[in-house]
């Protein structure tokens, strides 16, 4: 498993729910990795606009 420089990470995930994992990615022609990369992508960029938001409103109020 090669990691292009990023590094590996291990998650656990029952055998016969990543094989049918594997034929959903393949019917829409991505990775695996690929995929769980842009979910998380996806995931973290909602979480770091929650926060903008969170501060943005502590700053109105303080002001």
């Amino acid at each position: 498993m090669t990691t292009k420089g990023t590094p590996g990470r291990m998650v656990r995930i029952e055998d016969d729910v990543w094989a049918d994992y594997e034929k959903a990615c393949k019917e829409k022609g991505i990775a695996r990795a690929a995929d769980i990369r842009m979910y998380v992508i996806r995931e973290v960029n909602a979480w770091r606009r929650r926060q903008r938001d969170v501060n943005a409103a502590k700053n109105v109020a303080e002001s």
